[in-house]
């Protein structure tokens, strides 16, 4: 019995010595792993993001342009992600993802801790089964590289992601958490972060359009981009996609009836690649894009870190006066004329060498200047074995009015190929706001990068007589006072020219009929210093020389500039600068930059009036007639002006036509010079350019909802006190010697007929 008794008290010390044990072992358990957890959360097993980070995650987010009708021009990006709103996804898209990816996610804080256990029992089991919860997902996303195979590092991740997941629950709601995950998942190929990119890239429309299908089958790649994707992979993708059907209908999101009829559907994939050079409006983004570096730098705008802003990853929204409608008929215009004109183009040159003579430098030129030139002399060729290889046939893909073609050509015969196509381009702006409504720099953006609205400059010719004109009437000339109109030396120059409109001819009637004659006489009468000096001060920020033939336009200017200063005639002399950029906001939608655009008097109001309907006389009756009565681009019946503009041998055509509220400009030549129409039937202005500006205004007034007004063009408040408008109640003749003539060799020669 007393053995017993001690075996008994022994057995009892022993149980509660276990029990000690066991609960400091417990306990001590619970504070490692509390300590554990700690360490994690202080980050000493690697930073966790701080609240700041989880308000502003570092992700390469593209820069948006915004046209004046809200809608994406573009974007600027190195990972091709915009981020979209709550509101913006469509009911589908969240309904396919919490049925497929956390069926509990509106009833768990962050971590699903029932699914975690049962993931851990399955994977001990053989059965490898994903735990993460859609907040865990979200956390790796933000701020994890990749998932890690090493399982002890792969341990410390998953407790990272646990933490911030946690966090995240506690810091925002469930629906930006939904916001924030589609916003930062990959969809693996074609440069494609984010639902908006991803909606666009495979079905070509936007997150609140998608269908249950369509969001299905995005959802159902998050599962493998590569393994699932609708394009590499199909009948994989289908069958994911009905299996994310399927959930959905499960959790009741979508009715049988809807499940059946969403599964027959085939993918339907849409698919539209990023590329910079795609899209609406090309040059225009390119030159907004150095336009905005300069204006930060200029205006020292940078981050509140005080580092500069990255247009290619910091999501600012860029807002432009630039119409999305406007741009596409703009383009279209382009397209549809210079189709045709290059196919005359053709014709002129199919049996004949245009590399020759004068231009036998040319395709020496051009080759130097080629960036297969470049990448040879930098690999150490000599230039006759550089030479060597521009003769020798290997894969080309070529521009053509009827798309690209693929090829074996040359590289040489590439640049004969590529210096015979016309190149074009075309600025449409309000002329009272500044604002640009329309911006095509070239013909393809691909094959032709470099932008002719405001980076190319050319020879003028007859588009700058009017500046001629408006110093005249501002300083006592008035549009009926009549001039010399025949041929006269000035010094060593003699202009070239015919008389049309008769001799002496009113102000008016000279600019109706672009005569030379009467231009270079009315120069030399109030000088060539005051006229560039206006010139300038309307916008031309070319060099203007001080001599007489730049009454003919000898100098070189931008189409930029050019439509800027036709816009104070149309603004009653005031002269307002073309507007790219209304403003810009961070990716938080604060403001950082406005646009104040520059705004000065460079005209009296009367004699911008007086320009005005002068160049109302162009369209009616005169040079830019064609727009009345030509069925191919004409018919336009409202009040228009306007003046055309050829250069020597017909290389450069321009059109600027004037309405109330927009003043556009066309500008139509070959890349260089000495390759050009032989006839003016074709090559003078009226022809190469003005039917673009036609085609153009007929799309444009076309379209009820743009409200361009067809009315005339508003007289100056005060109306006209200081000339007379009316030419058959007026008689005055300005000239010296009207008769005098000579034939002196000429320096300066405009197209024959001065157009």
């Amino acid at each position: 019995m007393k053995r017993e008794s001690q075996s008994s008290k022994l057995t009892e010390e022993d149980v509660k010595r276990y029990t000690r044990n066991y609960w400091k072992f417990l306990l001590g358990m619970i504070a490692f792993v509390a300590l554990f957890l700690v360490s994690v959360r202080v980050g000493l097993f690697g930073k966790l993001p701080t609240f700041k980070d989880l308000e502003n995650p570092k992700s390469n987010l593209a820069s948006e342009i915004i046209t004046d009708d809200n809608r994406v021009l573009g974007t600027y990006y190195v990972h091709n992600r915009s981020n979209v709103k709550y509101s913006e996804l469509s009911p589908f898209l969240v309904e396919a993802l919490v049925s497929t990816e956390d069926k509990r996610f509106y009833e768990h804080s962050g971590i699903d801790y029932s699914r975690t256990f049962s993931t851990v029992l399955l994977t001990l089991g053989g059965n490898k089964q994903g735990g993460s919860t859609i907040t865990q997902q979200l956390a790796l996303n933000l701020f994890g590289e990749s998932r890690a195979r090493n399982p002890i590092k792969r341990i410390m991740q998953k407790l990272q992601e646990w933490i911030t997941a946690v966090r995240l629950e506690r810091n925002y709601t469930k629906e930006e958490i939904i916001m924030m995950y589609f916003n930062t998942v990959d969809f693996g190929a074609y440069n494609t972060y984010g639902i908006k990119s991803g909606a666009r890239t495979y079905f070509n429309t936007t997150p609140d359009k998608l269908t249950a299908d369509q969001a299905a089958v995005l959802v159902q790649m998050l599962k493998g981009t590569s393994m699932y994707s609708p394009v590499s992979n199909p009948e994989k993708a289908l069958a994911r996609r009905n299996l994310v059907l399927q959930n959905m209908r499960d959790q009741n999101f979508i009715s049988s009836e809807e499940f059946e009829k969403s599964k027959e559907k085939p993918l339907g994939i849409k698919l539209t690649k990023a590329n910079y050079g795609d899209g609406l409006a090309p040059y225009f983004r390119a030159v907004l894009k150095e336009e905005i570096k300069k204006e930060f730098q200029r205006l020292a705008i940078t981050k509140p870190d005080g580092t500069p802003y990255d247009l290619d990853r910091d999501g600012l929204k860029i807002y432009t006066p630039i119409n999305y409608k406007m741009q596409q008929y703009a383009e279209e215009a382009q397209k549809e004329w210079m189709k045709k004109l290059q196919n005359e183009f053709d014709k002129q040159w199919r049996r004949r060498n245009a590399f020759t003579g004068k231009n036998a430098n040319l395709l020496v030129t051009g080759m130097k200047r080629s960036d297969r030139w470049h990448t040879l002399k930098s690999e150490g060729l000599s230039e006759k074995d550089i030479r060597k290889e521009f003769d020798k046939k290997v894969k080309m893909n070529l521009f053509t009015w009827r798309g690209n073609i693929d090829t074996m050509m040359t590289p040489m015969d590439s640049i004969k190929y590529t210096k015979l196509f016309l190149r074009n381009a075309m600025m449409s702006m309000e002329p009272h706001t500044g604002y640009i409504k329309a911006w095509v720099g070239g013909i393809n953006f691909e094959h032709f990068k470099y932008d002719q609205v405001r980076l190319g400059t050319r020879q003028v010719g007859s588009t700058a007589k009017p500046f001629v004109y408006a110093y005249a009437i501002d300083n006592g000339y008035g549009p009926c006072v009549s001039i010399p109109n025949h041929m006269r030396t000035y010094g060593d120059w003699t202009p070239k020219g015919t008389v049309q409109g008769g001799d002496p001819i009113t102000l008016k009637n000279a600019i109706k009929y672009s005569q030379n004659y009467a231009s270079a006489y009315l120069i030399s009468e109030v000088g060539a210093s005051s006229v560039a000096d206006l010139t300038k001060r309307m916008g031309v920020n070319s060099n203007i020389p001080n001599n007489l033939s730049i009454a003919l336009g000898s100098y070189d200017a931008s189409l930029f500039d050019m439509v800027g200063a036709y816009s104070a005639f149309v603004n009653q002399g005031t002269w307002v600068e073309p507007t790219m950029i209304l403003r810009i906001e961070d990716k938080n939608g604060a403001p950082i930059y406005e646009k104040a655009p520059k705004v000065s008097k460079a005209l009296n109001s009367e004699t911008a009036y007086a320009m005005v309907d002068m160049l109302k006389g162009v369209v009616d009756g005169g040079t830019g007639s064609r727009l009345r009565w030509d069925p191919n681009f004409g018919g336009l019946k409202n009040p228009i002006g306007g003046k055309t503009g050829t250069t020597n041998d017909n290389s450069d055509a321009w059109f600027i036509g004037i309405t109330p509220e927009l003043v556009t400009g066309v500008w139509t030549g070959a890349e260089d010079r000495g390759i050009s129409f032989s006839s003016m039937q074709y090559g003078q202005g009226a022809a190469a350019a003005m039917p673009v500006f036609g085609l153009y205004m007929r799309k444009v007034y076309a379209d009820k909802g743009l409200n361009y007004t067809q009315e005339d063009f508003p007289p100056p408040a005060g109306g006209i006190t200081r000339f007379e408008m009316n030419c058959s109640n007026f008689s005055q003749y300005y000239g010296r010697d009207p008769n005098q003539s000579n034939g002196s060799t000429e320096l300066m020669d405009d197209d024959r007929l001065g157009f």
